[in-house]
Parts: structure tokens; sequence; C-alpha cells
């Protein structure tokens, strides 16, 4: 049965439920789509986007916002979060915008891709994502909007006018809905009574501006719903009125009259408004007519969301909770049907077909087209013409209508009126265009056909450009430039001179024509307008190639000689520089050298425009013109650079400098080396530039050894004298010394010698040395810089220059004068120059280094009078003071008063000094440093024995480090052995230094070094003699406690003794170590806390005492007989608690609970509970619970108190105590006594609190099942009902389980598991009559009737068929199906496939499972299936299977088979011919495969009547292949045809010979005359001459008449006597040769007199053009020479005397014997004319 037609497109495009999206999130307020492209869903703390454009990818981002909505074109997210708005960019990551708004947003969306709407509470506001501007406020909302829901705003296109849409609730059942319209210009507003709006822009006919209209339903109480439609914004006087619809009343379906449309969209592509309500219709509209087009139910959901669709138009929306994206779209091809056909409005499917250009009404096109013609309406036929969809009625048969009418008087002809309304409505196409133009070009009116092309109006062609060509060129020109026909625009722009027009366009389009003729013709009259003609065809084509072979120009151009021009084209063609163009780049230069213009040669490649020529050549010629520069730059050979370089003085020096960069190192140094070897005088400067230049690339060392083999020292210094500021190399600064002091440039060496730092200072001292220079200054630069100081002071002093050393000394370096003292001492000096050398030096010599220079040679008291008279001077320098207390102390001049009282001297060095002369002289100075010596004072006093002085520093030092230093020395860790030094100091320390003292941080610190020093008996022995011998310090509480802590670490016998005689120490801080792991001392610490509990006043203090007791008792001694006993004397409940708490751990559950009565402390109720449960003492539990519900009000004390009860089996206590107000977790506790079996307290529990489901499950484990079903029906819970059920199925009461089952069945997500459960227990006959009686069910769902059929295919397969075929619509067919084929039930499974609409699987199960196969039921099921593979397999198994049947299955699956494949199909089974009425069916869509089966079977039954029809008719197979298989066939009928596909594929030289064999000679002679080709023709007459059949012979003459040369048909008639059968031939040839003649001397006939002479001479130019274009008998074409002619030449035939002197007939046609040529004045070594010009034909007499 036929689909019936509808007119929308329904798919669903995704679901969100299944992309991951929560369906509590799929709502109005969190779910947005904003646009086809995304969805934008807020759930549970994160952003899911759904990219529709991308895949339906989904992208999920940790984003916590009320509502998000997607930006309709780009991925920019808008966020609202309470008043916080915020716009993100997610590609950049990067916020755009933000705004906080303190009016809360009831709804809001994307107004286009830069601007959001804000709905508030108060007014509309839009915000723009551009600038930094808040949301602008547009207007306030009314005040009858207030309580709705905004649902919905919208702008039109101009931004002038808003809606704004709310509901809210009028009713019991019904909505109401509230619009607000607001005018922006003019500020006010008006309210609609309805539920949803929008704007759209419409076209509206004859008004050119767009019609802006709004269009909204209307819902008034107690009226229907209607639809309006208005424009909007437009003045009513404005031309074309205001466009306004009339109210259509909306066609609300019966079943739904309270339902209100939700959304509202206009799809601008056709122009129709999509209406959805809530519950879930779908209505459409016509905007231009209002009139309803369609109406249907497409969601159960609500549609809560849309969105237009841009590409096919129609409406995109979401479903509420299901999250079903839906997408509805007008379907093209089946509106105007359905207009027509359920509609019958066939005015509204003219107009749809007409604006949407839809097909389906072309038969109502076509009879209103008719009947308005015949109503002499010409007019309106015209217009429906026009409007007619895919241009219907724009047809030849048409206009020819038009033009047969008769026009009426005063009006223009009916096919003008026609036209004008096409002219009106858009343009013509080519053939209206071409009927439109031909009575205008005969009235003359070629203006109009100008404007109108000028509007692109008409649609240009080929035949249009001819038809206007004859009245106006230009136009026809435009024309064929629009209908781009390159071959007759070519000919226009030559026929108006336009050249270069013609290059530009020919290779705008990729053109090509003949400009080689053209260029042959302009060199001799315009060379200038040739050259720049080439030059543009250089470059002219498609990116930038040429569109002529630039060495054919340049034969053209230097065949008269024209350099200049050739130059000039060469430099355009080869500007490029391309690696094939190097040959014309070799003669571009070539014939500028030799030609005479070696200065463009020489331009040229100054440019470098070419880098592919010859360059040796082009060296070569350059050398022989003069230019020597660029012969250089392409000589390669070191040879010829050497032959060159004798013309070196001639060039530029630069350029010499600038080729040598070119050259390698070697050739280099051998170019030079030639250079100064023939004329060293004048070439010496070139090679220093050279050298100066290349120093690097050449190396200096190299170029040095050059200049020094030709001793050349003044090369040397100007050339080193180049580079030795910027060089590196220590040669090159050393020889440009040695250079400069040979040419006696003194000052250069000293300039170098002091500013280098370069240089080998070793070498250029020695050469200093050695050149013993007048001047010592370079000497002296070189050794102050370098540190040879004594050897210049040796050298200076042997030298007898000791004014320099005193200048050296005093200016120069006297921060040197120590070693140049040093030097003169070890020289024997005379001490009063030494002293004199220091006095004029004075405070600028450095002290230090002189007292050691000094002091090493034992000569510092020479320095005595200088360093006094320094001090007296007040001079502090150190080691000024250092030297002079040195002095001292050797003197023993009052050392130990210098050395206490100076305040300069450095006490290290000093201190060193004094440690071999005295070492009490070393400790005061290294005192005098302030602790920056202690090492050193250490190791002195220790050296020495001054441990008594050790013992005094170190207690005032009072540093700790020290004091680790001395007490542990490094040493010490290796040997473990105290050493001596230690005791002694230790001695000193106890008997002198701390007696001594009377500073408590002394004391303090040097404790804390005995500490830190880990010596705990000499510590004990040091703090008894301050604390229990009687000092200042003995009541010190630091010192008490730090002598009982030592005493805990290193002797725990006197603590107990330490503890009872002292007093003032910290008590419980001490307890607490003595009482930690470490120690254990437990007993001790007991004692110091009952020590000082009983010092402690009453209060927390002394009870935190004796808990701490209580804690060492029970925590360390674990005596809790002690314990208690304490407890009892001291009577604290903290105690009782910390006892309790022990017995506790201890499991001594009812003495703990006793001390916590005790205590009153309920504090560890949970510990307390734990551990009587697991040692069942519930009955002191119970006294315990009791104590703390008195205390603590906490749930679980009661909780655990009902549980007590429970397990003591009081349930009267247990009764009692729910029936009382409590805390307790009734239902908790009653599932725990559930759960461990107390069923009867737990059915007390849960009876009261009315939890029926526990109570009925408490009824079943008590075995009382009607009560549990009683209690299970007032549960109602399927839970609940499922464990009864189970039950009484396992105690076998079905009847109670079946009153249950019935309940559990309406809930299919847990019928599974009930159908398992009876399977499992082995009663399937219960379960099918439960299951039956669950048909009956008022809520029963597919589920019931799925499991049913399961079973049925399990337990009664007879029953199944029946029960799908009722109720296989309301099952999962999936499931069925499964089950189906597990128990291979294979009719009911095809059934089920395709009442399911699976036809593939059903076609399928057909061709797998023979047994279900029906042959009408395949036929039906196969033409609907989806998978195209089916098909071939359905056309194998028939093939297979029902081979008689497969001819009507073929025909059924003709529209979508391939058939090449099906042919293939079946050639491989070897069926063809079962498929032949099929085969023949589908040829006419001319496939190869399809042509080449049906021509092997027609072959094969010898059809040749079939075979040619199928060859004329159908052409697409191997035509060769078949031609060679049937060419040798029996039947001479298909050797024809073997023939016949020879000559069709051009094989004319086979048809032919076939042909003659078989003695078909009207066939071969046809074959001959179509080929054209005059060989095959010739052979064909001389084989009729040959077998003497003249008939034939006259045929072949007359059919063949522009093939056969005349020559040879008259050869072969006069040998054979056939002459009279060849005279019509020659007749009809002199005829036209004739003709030919006439023509020529007519267009070659020389002008009149008295035109002037150069127009004489450009005529005959174009005449001689012209006459070389003319095809004369053949196709070829007469060629200029290239070459001037040369009388010389023989002129005999077949030479190079090929040209023609003048045009006469004497030159064409036959010419006699040796008539090779004309030899007067003509064009001269041309081409040899082609046959029948000038000649006989090779192999003539």
């Amino acid at each position: 049965m036929a689909q019936p037609l509808i007119p929308v497109l329904f798919r669903e495009a995704l679901n969100l439920v299944a992309l991951g999206v929560a369906p509590e999130a799929i709502k109005f307020g969190t779910c947005s789509l904003e646009s086809d492209k995304y969805i934008c869903v807020c759930q549970n703390g994160e952003l899911v986007i759904v990219d529709m454009a991308a895949g339906n990818t989904v992208t999920r981002r940790p984003i916590s916002a009320e509502a998000a909505i997607m930006n309709p074109v780009s991925k920019i997210v808008a966020l609202r979060a309470a008043g916080q708005l915020q716009i993100f960019n997610l590609d950049t990551k990067a916020r755009v915008k933000a705004h906080t708004i303190s009016d809360p947003i009831q709804y809001w969306r994307w107004l286009d891709p830069s601007t959001i709407a804000l709905v508030s509470a108060t007014a509309v506001y839009h915000w723009s994502m551009e600038g930094a501007d808040p949301p602008a406020k547009v207007f306030d909302r009314d005040g009858k909007l207030e309580g709705s829901q905004i649902i919905g705003y919208s702008v039109s296109m101009d931004r002038k006018w808003c809606l704004v849409t709310g509901i809210s609730q009028a009713a019991p059942g019904v909505i109401a809905g509230t619009m607000q319209l607001y005018s922006v210009d003019k500020r006010v507003s008006q309210i609609l009574n309805g539920h949803t709006g929008t704007f759209a822009v419409i076209n509206r006919p004859g008004r050119d501006v767009p019609a802006q209209v709004l269009c909204f339903e209307e819902k008034k109480m107690d009226s229907p719903a209607k639809l309006f439609i208005m424009e909007v914004g437009r003045d009513k006087d404005a031309p074309g009125g205001v466009f306004r619809v009339a109210p259509q009343q909306i066609p609300l379906p019966p079943d739904a009259p309270n339902d209100f449309p939700v959304a509202m969209n206009v799809s601008p592509r056709h122009d129709i408004i999509f209406m959805i309500t809530k519950q879930g219709y779908l209505f459409m509209f016509d905007v231009h007519t209002g009139k309803a087009l369609y109406r249907a139910k497409i969601s159960n959901e609500t549609v809560f969301v849309t969105t237009a669709h841009t590409d096919v138009g129609g409406v995109m929306g979401v479903t509420a909770r299901a999250g079903s994206v839906i997408h509805v779209a007008v379907n093209e091809q089946t509106l105007i049907p359905y207009i027509v056909n359920t509609l019958r409005d066939t005015a509204l499917a003219i107009e749809l077909a007409g604006r949407l250009n839809l097909e389906g009404a072309n038969e109502l096109y076509e009879m209103q087209f008719n009947q308005l013609l015949s109503q002499g309406d010409a007019q309106g036929a015209a217009r429906l013409a026009a409007e007619s969809p895919n241009g219907l009625l724009r047809t030849p048969a048409t206009i020819a209508r038009f033009q047969q009418v008769p026009p009426q008087p005063g009006q223009a002809p009916p096919v003008f009126q026609y036209f004008s309304v096409l002219l009106e409505r858009g343009r013509l196409n080519a053939m209206e265009a071409l009927e439109l133009a031909r009575p205008l070009l005969a009235q003359g009116r070629t203006d109009m056909l100008e404007k109108w092309l000028k509007e692109d109006k008409l649609e240009c062609s080929g035949e249009l450009g001819d038809l206007v060509a004859q009245a106006d060129t230009n136009m026809a020109l435009s024309i064929y430039l629009r209908a781009n026909v390159p071959d007759k625009v070519v000919a226009c722009f030559v026929q108006r001179g336009e050249f270069d027009q013609v290059v530009a366009y020919s290779a705008k389009v990729g053109y090509r024509c003949d400009f080689v003729a053209m260029l042959q013709g302009m060199i001799r009259t315009n060379p200038q307008g040739a050259a720049e003609f080439a030059k543009k065809l250089a470059s002219g084509g498609p990116g930038g190639a040429a569109m002529v072979d630039p060495n054919t120009v340049v034969e053209i151009f230097m065949g008269v000689n024209r350099v200049q021009e050739t130059t000039a084209f060469l430099l355009e063609a080869l500007k490029n520089n391309r690696k094939e163009e190097g040959y014309l780049q070799t003669k571009l230069l070539e014939i500028n050298l030799v030609g005479g213009s070696p200065q463009v040669a020489d331009a040229i490649l100054a440019n470098e425009m070419f880098s592919h020529y010859d360059r040796n050549h082009i060296a070569r010629l350059c050398e022989n013109a003069g230019l020597y520069q660029r012969a250089l730059e392409h000589y390669q050979a070191p040879a010829d650079i050497k032959r060159l370089m004798a013309f070196a003085p001639a060039m530029n020096a630069e350029f010499i400098v600038n080729f040598f960069g070119n050259l390698s190192r070697e050739t280099s140094i051998e170019v030079m080396k030639e250079m100064l070897g023939k004329n060293m005088r004048q070439n010496l400067p070139i090679v220093v530039q050279i050298a100066t230049k290349y120093s690097d690339q050449i190396g200096c060392e190299n170029l040095v050894a050059l200049l020094e083999g030709f001793k050349s020292y003044e090369g040397l210094f100007y050339y080193l004298g180049g580079i030795v500021n910027f060089s590196q190399e220590p040669i090159a600064h050393f020889k440009y010394i040695e250079a400069a002091a040979k040419m006696q440039q003194f000052k250069e060496v000293e300039r170098v010698c002091r500013d280098s730092t370069v240089y080998n200072p070793e070498q250029v001292k020695k050469f200093l040395m050695d050149a013993k220079l007048p001047d010592p200054r370079p000497l002296i630069h070189v050794c102050d810089r370098y540190d040879f100081i004594e050897e210049m002071t040796g050298y200076l002093f042997k030298n007898n220059q000791q004014k320099y050393i005193e200048v050296y000394v005093q200016k120069v370096s006297p921060q040197k004068t120590p070693m140049v003292i040093g030097k003169l001492l070890d020289l024997d000096c005379s001490e009063d120059f030494i002293r004199g050398l220091l006095n004029s030096v004075g405070h600028a010599c450095p002290v230090e280094e002189l007292v050691e220079q000094v002091e090493r040679r034992n000569r510092l008291r020479l320095l005595q009078p200088w360093l006094e008279a320094r001090v007296a001077t007040g001079n502090t320098e150190t080691a000024t003071h250092n030297a002079i207390g040195k002095i001292y102390v050797t003197l023993n001049k009052d050392p130990k008063n210098f050395l206490l009282q100076n305040q300069f001297y450095d006490p290290r060095v000093l201190g060193k000094y004094c440690e071999k002369l005295d070492p009490s002289l070393a400790f005061l100075a290294y005192k005098r440093a302030n602790g920056e010596c202690d090492d050193d004072i250490i190791r002195v006093t220790s050296e020495n024995g001054l441990y008594k002085d050790q013992a005094r520093y170190l207690v005032e030092r009072q540093d700790l480090d020290l004091w680790a230093r001395v007490l542990t020395p490094p040493d010490m860790d290796n040997t473990k052995k105290e050493p001596a030094s230690r005791r002694a100091l230790i001695d000193q320390v106890v008997q002198t230094a701390l007696p001594e003292t009377k500073v408590a941080d002394e004391v303090s610190t040097t404790v804390k070094a005995f500490m830190n020093a880990d010596l705990p008996s000499e510590l004990i022995e040091l703090l008894e003699r301050i604390v229990l011998q009687g000092s200042d310090f003995s009541e010190n509480k630091n010192l008490q406690n730090l002598l009982i802590l030592t005493a805990i670490k290193a002797d725990k016998s006197r603590v107990m003794d330490y503890i009872n005689r002292l007093d003032n120490f910290d008590g419980p801080e001490i307890a607490k170590i003595a009482a930690s792991e470490l120690y254990e001392l437990y007993e001790e610490a007991l004692i110091i806390y009952i020590k000082f509990g009983k010092k402690a006043p009453a209060g927390p203090e002394r009870t935190a005492l004796n808990v701490s007791a209580v804690e060492v008792l029970v925590d360390h001694i674990k005596a809790l007989d002690r314990a208690k006993d304490f407890a009892e004397r001291v009577q604290e409940p903290a105690v009782w608690s910390k006892l309790a708490k022990a017995q506790l751990d201890e499991d001594l559950v009812v003495e703990a609970i006793d001390s916590y009565i005790k205590a009153h402390d309920p504090s560890y109720y949970m510990e307390v509970i734990e551990c009587a449960e697991r040692e069942d003492k519930f009955e002191a539990l119970v006294l315990f619970l009791r104590m703390a519900r008195g205390e603590v009000k906490e749930a679980v004390i009661e909780n655990e108190l009902i549980y007590a009860y429970a397990k003591t089996n009081a349930l009267a206590d247990l009764e009692e105590f729910i029936a009382a107000p409590n805390m307790a977790n009734i239902e908790g506790s009653g599932q725990k006594c559930f759960d461990e079996g107390l069923y009867e307290a737990a059915r007390i529990l849960f009876k009261n609190i009315n939890n029926n489901a526990k109570l009925a499950l408490c009824y079943v484990h008590l075995g009382q099942y009607r009560e549990a079903v009683e209690a299970a029906t007032k549960a109602n819970a399927v839970n609940t009902w499922k464990q009864v059920c189970y039950a009484c199925v396992r105690a076998g009461e079905f009847r109670l389980a079946g009153i249950c089952g019935l309940q559990i069945l309406k809930h299919p997500d847990h019928l599974e598991e009930l159908t398992l459960h009876y399977e499992r227990a082995g009663h399937p006959t219960e379960l099918l009559q439960l299951m039956e009686q669950g048909l009956g069910l008022e809520e029963a769902h597919s589920g019931i009737f799925t499991e049913l059929a399961v079973l049925y295919s399990k337990y009664s397969p007879d029953k199944l068929m029946a029960h799908i075929k009722l109720f296989w619509n309301r099952m999962n067919t999936s499931k069925v199906l499964r089950a189906c084929e597990r128990a291979l039930l294979w009719d009911e499974a095809v059934y089920l496939y395709k009442e399911d609409g699976q036809h593939d699987s059903a076609v399928r199960a057909m061709i797998e499972h023979c047994t279900a196969w029906k042959h009408d039921l395949f036929i039906e099921c196969v033409q609907k299936v989806r998978n195209q593979e089916i098909y071939y397999r359905a056309i194998g198994f028939y093939m297979e299977q029902h081979p008689l049947d497969l001819v009507r299955l073929l025909k059924v699956l003709t529209p979508h088979l391939d058939h090449a494949r099906v042919v293939h199909q079946l050639r491989k089974a070897e069926n063809l011919p079962l498929a032949t009425e099929y085969l023949q069916s589908v040829q006419k869509e001319n496939i190869a495969a399809v042509n080449e089966a049906l021509n092997e079977l027609y072959i094969e039954d010898e059809d040749h009547e079939r075979l040619r029809q199928s060859l004329d008719e159908f052409g697409n197979f191997d035509q060769i292949a078949l031609a060679q298989r049937i060419e040798k066939h029996e039947l001479l009928e298909f050797r024809r045809i073997s023939a016949y596909v020879y000559k069709k594929n051009r094989r004319f030289q086979q048809s032919v010979a076939l042909s003659k064999g078989d003695k078909m000679y009207k066939d071969a002679i046809d074959t001959a005359a179509q080929s054209g080709d005059s060989e095959l023709a010739e052979d064909l007459l001389r084989f009729f001459v040959n077998i003497g059949d003249k008939e034939c012979f006259c045929a072949m003459l007359y059919t063949a008449y522009g093939l056969v040369k005349p020559d040879v048909a008259m050869e072969l008639a006069w040998r054979n006597g056939y002459v009279d059968y060849a005279m019509p031939f020659m007749i009809q040839y002199m005829r036209n040769l004739h003709e030919r003649v006439e023509a020529i001397d007519a267009r070659t006939a020389p002008k009149k007199k008295d035109q002037a002479e150069e127009d004489a001479a450009a005529a005959a130019a174009a005449a001689a053009a012209t006459m070389y274009d003319a095809p004369i008998m053949g196709n070829g074409t007469m060629l200029l020479a290239n070459a001037p002619f040369n009388p010389a030449m023989d002129m005999g035939y077949g030479g190079g005397g090929g040209g023609m002197a003048a045009m006469n007939t004497n030159a064409m046609g036959m010419g006699a014997p040796g008539m090779g040529g004309m030899g007067s004045m003509g064009m001269g070594g041309g081409m040899m004319p082609p046959m029948g010009m000038g000649g006989m034909r090779p192999g003539g007499y």
C-alpha cells in the first residue's frame, strides 16, 4: 500500500540522553538551542556543549552556572549565575565581557552574533558583546505581564519592533498567553492576547521593498485561536499599501481543546510558518495567504525550545526530558502534490509552485496558460509563463504560441508583452534573447538591445552575436565576450586592429590562434608594433606562459635583420630566467656582441638578468669585443684569468678587487703572484687592496709569505696596516711590528705594542730586545702589559737607561715598583738609588708587595725609615702597620704595647709572625681579632699549654660553635679517645673560669656547650658544683631542671634523690619526660605527680595532676587495682572516667560501666556499646544507656537502647519506650533487628511507623503470607511486591503470588526479573497464566506483550504467530526477533521484520532460510530495503532457488540496481539468457556491460538485425573487440557489421579490407569517402582498376571527389582506358579550379593609380597575407620565408626556390615535368608548396 503524501520531512537529529545528558537537565532554562549549530545544557556543576555542525561532538567543562546560551555562529558562551553575567570565548579561553545586574533575569537569548537580549522582571535590555558598555535598557515591561513566565522574545529585522511573550495559569487546565508589542520609534506598547509570535521579512509581488511582518497567535477567552499576519513599520500611504492577511482560524485538534502554541518560526526559504504546541502538534501556514497547510502530532513530549534551520529551512526543537532533537522541514517534492490532492486548493498550489520554484503543478500551469490564451488574456498568460516553476512554460513552443496570437488594436504584439513581462522579472535565456533580437534588428532598434545588454537582461550566445554582427560590430564583440566565443572575439579584435587585446583575451580564456602568421605580416610593415605584440605574446598565456614559440619569433625577426626588435622581444620573453631558455639567452648576447652593440650586452650582463647561457662562449665574445671585465667574470680556468690580468691596469680596480672574491684561495694566490711578477710597481696597490679585503679567505700567513717572497716590506706594511686593527691573528700583529720597525715607523711600533692584545708577547719582546730600537718605549709597553718587569728592569739597568726606570715607576706603573725594587736588589743596585726611587714614588707604591719583595731578600730594615715616615703622616693602611709591627717584634721594641694599642695591623698576619717568636704575643695578637682568629687562638693555646687563657677566653667568648670545636674536635671522631687537652680545659673551666665569672649568660652558654658536646658526667659535675654546693645560681629553676634531666639521661639512680632534695623545678614537665618510652621512670613520674598534686590547691590543677597520676598507673604501670584504690582515695569523676576507659580497654565491661556510672560520664558511649555488644553484656548495657540517655540526647543512644531491649527480649519495655517521645531512628533500629532475625521486635517497630514494606517482609519471615500480602498492598512498592511474590512462589502459594505478580507486571523494569524467577523455580505454566492475565491490565505495556511472546517461543510456539499478529505493534520487536531466531521460528521472524519496517532483515532471513520464503512477500519486501547489497544477494538467491521468477524480480528492482554489476553476476553464474528481457528493458541507459551482454546474446542467437539496431542506438561498449570477434563470422551480415563497426571507430583501413574481402564494394567506397584519407581512396581506386570494375571506378571518383588527386585519376584512366569514366571527375575539377583562380585574381588586382603610394604597399602586404591564409585545394598554408632570396640557388623541382613570384594560372594545377617552382622575384628559400601548388607530387613523372 502506498504511503500517503505528507508535505514535511521529519527526522531525529540526535538524542541528548544518549549523549550522556541527564534527563532532568533537559528543560526550559537549563537547556538552550540558539541556532542549529550548538546545544548548551547546564547540569550538576558542568556545562555540556553539543556541536551539531561537527558531528554532534560533546564538550564538557566544569562550569557552575544557572543557565548558558551559545553564540549562534561561534564558540562563545554566555553564562548566568544569580546576577552575574559573563561572556567567554571558548577558543581563546578568555573572558570577553562581564556584568553584574541587580534585576533578576527571567529570560535571555542571542538576538544576533553580537547582541544578547535580557528580559528581567521589570524591563528588557540589549547587551552588546562589543565594547565595554553595560546592557542598554530598551523598554519597561507592561504590568499585565506580571506573574507570567516569559517564554519568548523576538525583534524585527530593523530592530524597531520588539515582542515579549509570557504565559500564566488562567483556570484549571487553561494556560493564558500575554504578549507585549513595543515600538522603538514611537516608544509605545500594545498588549496582545496570545501565546507566541515572531517577525519575518517577505518579498511581495509588485514591491521593491521587502515587507516586515508580525506573525502571532491570538487566543481570547471563549473564542477560537486565530493566526494574525500583518506588516509593521510601514506607512499606510506608501506605494503598494500595507500588507495584511485576514485573521485565519487555527484548526486545533478535537482531542486537545486546551492546547496552546509554545513556539513559532518562519522559514525564510519557503515563507512558511512552523508553529508547535505544548502537546506536540505541528502546524504549517503560508505567510502570504495565512492558509493552513498541514497539521500533525510530532511528539508526545513538550518541545520547549526551537530554532530555525539555516541550511534546508524548517525548524529544530528539543523535547523535554526525553532529549530528542527533532528537525522538521518542508518536503519540496510532495508539498505541491499534497496541496493539490489533499487540500484541493489549486490557486494556492500554483502560487506556491511559482513562488518557491517547485515541481508538482505542471499540468495546472499548462491548463491555466491555455485557458488564459483562449480567453485572449495575453498579459495574464505572459505573467503566468514567466512565473512558472523551473521555466516550465519558457519554451520555444510558448513563443510560437504568442507569435500566432493576433495583436489587439492599440496594444503591443503579444510576443512583445511576453518578453516585457520576462524582462521585468529577470533576464531572458539564450533562446528568448535570440527571438527578441530578430524583430528589433529588423526594425533598427539596436539601442534597445544595447540597453538590455548593459542591464544584463539578455543571456548572450554565439548565435545572438552573429545576428547582431550584421548591424553593429562593437555590440557583437560585447556579446561574443559574454558568451565566451573565443574565435569570433579574436576575429573582431583583428578586424578592429586591437592586437594587444587579442593577446590579453587569448591569455585570459586560454585560446590559441595563429600568432606566427600575424607576426610575419607585421614585422615588415610595423616592426615596433610587431615587437610589442611579440612581447605581449611572450608572457600573455595562463600563469605568464608564452603564447608563441620564442625561437620562431627570433627566426622571423632576424630573417629581416631586426636586431633591436629581437633584443627587445627576448628581454621580455626571457625575463623569468628559465633553464630551458639557455640557448636563447646565449643567442641574445651573441647577436649584440657580434652585431655591433656590445654596450647592450654589457648592460644585460651588468643587470644579471640571465644565468643559463653558455658562459665560456660569451666570455670569448666579450674578450674579443674588449669587455675584459665581463670576460673575466665568465672565465673559470686559471689560465684564462691570468691571461686577462695582463689588462688589469685598464680595468676598474674596484671590479678586480671584487672579482677575487669569487676565486678560490689557491687561484687567488697564483693570480696575485702573476700580477706581482709581471708589473710589481703598478699592481702592488691592487694586490694590497685584494689582500686587505680577502685576508680571512686567503689567509694572513699565505699573504705574508707572498709579499715576503717578493721582499716587499712596503706591501706588508700597508697590507697589515689595513687589517691589524681588526685581525685576531698573532702573526699579523708581529709582522706589522716588524715591518713598521724596518720602515722606521716607530710610532706605529709603539702604538701596536701599546694597544694590541693579539700578538705573542714573548716573540715581540725578544724581537724588540734584539732590535735595540733607539727608543725603548715599545719594549716598556710590552713588558709592562705582560709582566716582564724583571727582564725589562735588567735590560734597562744593563744598558744604562736608569732614567727610563725612574720614568716607568713614577709615571707608567707605580704599582709595579716592588718588582722593580726586587730586581734592583738582585742586581746589587745602590741602596741610595733604591731609597730615591721609593721616595720619588711615595704613597703610590703598594706596601704589601714591597714588604714581600724586600722581606724575601731579608732586607726589611731597609724600609723602616720609609715606613715610619708613612705612619707619621697618619697612614692607616694595614700593610704599613703590619710591616712596622714585624720590625718592632723583631727588634723587641715594646711589642706587647704595640699589639694592645695599635688598631690598624692585621692580627692574623702579626699573630702568625709572632707564633715562633713568642706564643703569648701571638695570643694577644689573635685575641685582638675579636673572634676572627678563634681557631688560631685554640691552636696556639693548645700547642703551648695555655689552657687557663683558653678557658677564660671560651667562657668570655660565649660562642657555642667555638665550644663545639674545642670539646668535640674533628679528630676525636676517628680515635674515639678523649684528648688530654680537653680534660685539662674542663678542669680549668670548672676550677677557674666559671667560679670567677659573675655573668649568668656566660654560665648558661657554658652549660649549653657541655650539653651540646654530650658530656653528661662532666655536666653533672659542673651543675652539682653550681647548684648543690652553694653559689649565686643554686635556686635557679633552669639549672635544677637541667640537673634532673641530665641525671635522667645519664645516671638514673640519682633521679629520685634529686626529686626529693630539690623543690624549684618544673614537676609536670619533668614527669612527662621521665614517664616517656625513652626513659620509663614511671615510679619517679608518679612520685612527682603525687608530690605536686598534694602541693597544688584544690581545683582544675590538682585534678589534672591526679589524672596524670592515674594515667601513669593504668597506662604504664598497668596496676588497675592501685588505680582503683587511688580513685577511691581522691574521689574525682575525671579519675573514675580515666579508670573506666582503661577497664574498657581491658574488656572489663561490667567494671567499666560501673566506673562510668560513678563518673556520670557518657562520653565513650560508642565504645561502651561496641564492647557490650561484643561481650554480649546487654543487661549492663541497658543500665549504662539509661544513665547516658539522662545525660546526652543522642539518637544513637536511644537506637542502641531499643536494640538492647530487643536482645534481652524486653518487648514490653520496648513497646513502652517507643510509645513515649524519643529521638530514636525506629526504621533503622527495625532494620537492624530484621537483619539479625529479631522479627517480632522488628514487627513491633515497623508497625509503629507504618512501614508496610518492611512489615510485609517480617510477616513473610514469620510465615504469615496473607498478612504479608495485605501489608504489601498498603505499601504498594514494587520491591515489596517482588519479595512477597517470590516468597509465595517458594511456599507454593501461587494465588497469592499471582496477586503480587500482577502488580509487578505494571513495571517494565522488573518484568524480566519476575520471568526469570518463575523459570528458575520451574513454574512456566503458572508464569504463562500470570502473563496472559497481565494483558488485560489497564497499565499493560509493551514489555508484557514482548515477554509473553518470548515465553510462547520457548514453551508454546503454536500460540506465537497469533499473538504476534494481534500485538506486534505493542511489543519490543528486536527482543521478540531474537527469541524467534533462537527458537528457529523463521515465519514469525519474517513477519515481524516486515511489519517493523526492517525489510533488509526480512529479505535476508528468507534468503538464508528457504522455508520462510514466499514470492509475493519477498517481492514486496525487497523493494523497500536500504542496503543495496541485498538486491544482489536476492538475485543470486533467485538464480539458485527460483530461476523462473528471476525476471519479475529484476523488473521490480530495475530502478535500484547497478546494471553493470547485475550483468557481471549473471555472467558469472552463466545465466545471461534468463535475463534477456531485463537487459533489453534497461539498455536505454546505454551501459557498456548491458550492451556487451545483449550483443553477445544476439551473436549467439545469430540475430543480426537486433545486433545492428543495438549498435546504432547504443554505442557504449568495446566496439573494436566486438568487431574483431565477428569479423570472421560465418554469416555475411555479421562480417558487414564488423566492417561497419570499424568504420564507426575510424579504422577505415580494416573496414575497407573487410568489405573488399566480402565484395561489398559499395560499403568500401562509402568507407573510403568518409575516411578523408587520400591514400586509402587512391588504393581502393587502384584496386578497382586491378579487378577491372569500371563502374566502381567511376563511382569511387564521384563519391571520393575531394580525396583523389587529379594526376592519379588521370594516370589510372589513361593507362587502363577508363578516360570516359574519369571525364566527369576532370570536368568538375577544372570548373572548381577556375573559380578559385578567379577569386585570387580579384583579390590580388592592383589598386587604382590615384591612391597614395604608401597605401599601395600596405594593400600589397595585406593581399599577400590573405593569399597565404587562403586554402588552395588542400589544408596547407603558404608560409613566408625565413631567409633572403638567393638567385644562385637551384630553381629546379624540390629546390629552395619554392616561393611565388606572382599569382597566375600557370602556377596552379598540374605543371609540366620539371616545372618545380617559379623563379622570378619570389619570396625565395621558402618551404615546398603543398600539393597542387607549383609542381607534381613526389613520385611523379
